[in-house]
């Protein structure tokens, strides 16, 4: 099981699969490697490396919640990238992964050959943000996967024509049963850290760190993070950025619907 050893001591899980272009896969707010499952089959063409942040999935859980912040992730993942004694990689950042992609570019932008954002920019629809508190560091209330996916399907904004299959595959993934009902894959103490984060600052600064690097971005069409409008200036500021709009999801699509395949393969391309 890959680890490595933060310069704070912390044990990050991680996943590294394949060959040639390397790809680093950053995954939500409390959301772990896991969730580049439905794309990984997809790339096996190339060098797929997924991450855990601490607090997530397989990693170690901090002593002090005040270090799940972005500038201490965005550290993480260059260690990783020291660890793996690789010069740059491709970012897929999805929601908060794309927010760390960001960052990243903004602080050490000779890491990174190029980002896809999935469904996140600089810009947050205060609609989503809500929507993410709701459920945050909560325990679930649903005690069975079935009952779990079918919860799932029901709250989530913007999806339409999802199997019922993949509702409980989210489940079983997300939500672990530890004997006792459904638990988290995460330290519930990530909501402290969101709450004390204050107001969130400018980003546009982040987003044009990116300049001169491969970027795209895909937006859920019926996302309420990312609306239509900053997708807009967005496109605006970078003419070249491929964009694809994918229906029937919201916040987050999957990765392996065929206009974000189309999009992230057009997006490698320019790098391979």
């Amino acid at each position: 099981m890959p680890k490595f050893t933060t310069s704070d001591g912390l044990s990050l899980h991680y996943t590294d699969e394949g060959n040639g272009l390397p790809i680093l896969c950053l995954a939500g707010l409390s959301r772990n490697g896991s969730d580049f499952d439905y794309v990984a089959p997809h790339l096996t063409d190339h060098r797929l490396i997924r991450l855990d942040y601490r607090g997530r999935g397989q990693s170690d859980w901090d002593e002090s919640w005040r270090n799940y912040t972005l500038p201490v992730e965005c550290r993480d993942v260059i260690e990783l990238l020291e660890h793996l004694k690789l010069d740059a990689a491709a970012i897929i950042g999805t929601s908060r992964g794309g927010l760390n992609a960001m960052g990243i570019a903004a602080a050490a932008p000779d890491r990174i050959l190029g980002v896809a954002l999935n469904d996140i920019g600089p810009e947050l629809d205060t609609k989503g943000l809500v929507g993410v508190m709701d459920y945050l560091g909560r325990k679930p209330s649903a005690n069975t996967h079935e009952d779990m996916a079918a919860a799932i399907e029901h709250i989530v904004v913007g999806f339409d024509n999802v199997p019922k299959s993949r509702w409980m595959e989210e489940a079983r993934k997300h939500f672990p049963d530890n004997g006792n009902g459904l638990s988290l894959t995460y330290d519930p103490k990530l909501r402290d850290a969101v709450e004390a984060g204050g107001d969130i600052p400018d980003l546009w600064p982040f987003f044009d760190a990116l300049a001169g690097k491969p970027l795209c971005c895909l937006r859920g069409a019926g996302s309420d993070l990312l609306s239509a409008e900053t997708l807009a200036k967005m496109q605006a500021r970078r003419p070249d950025m491929i964009t694809a709009i994918i229906p029937d999801r919201g916040h987050i699509p999957f990765l392996d619907e065929p206009a974000s395949l189309k999009a992230l393969k057009t997006w490698i391309g320019t790098m391979a």
